[in-house]
């Protein structure tokens, strides 16, 4: 297999993500791109690793690595997607521009 396939559709799989990150709105949305980014990592890791024959298979242990990373920041981010959603009943970035807790006349 041609190392070039893999390559570009990791590049479109990242581009797709660097497109969700900027244009979406929705803090959930935002972090289904960041997961394509890091899929993205991940395929050229990979085809990286069995492009130069690694003995020690470095780039397979790093997308172990990164797929660890991937699962915590899904479990911390939806964590902090749901607060945000307690507090301020919305996860549309662009209303979330101040750091203080909202006062219960706010909420309403």
């Amino acid at each position: 297999m041609h190392l070039a396939l893999p390559v570009v559709l990791a590049a479109l799989l990242f581009s797709i993500g660097v497109y969700g990150v900027l244009a979406r709105r929705n803090a959930v949305l935002v972090l289904m791109a960041i997961e394509l980014m890091l899929n993205a990592v991940n395929i050229n890791l990979v085809a990286f690793d069995v492009w130069l024959r690694d003995t020690l298979h470095a780039g397979q242990s790093l997308t172990l690595f990164v797929i660890a990373l991937a699962a915590a920041e899904v479990g911390i981010g939806l964590a902090i997607v749901l607060q945000v959603y307690r507090l301020r009943a919305t996860v549309a970035i662009d209303d979330l521009d101040q750091l203080a807790e909202p006062s219960p006349e706010e909420r309403r």
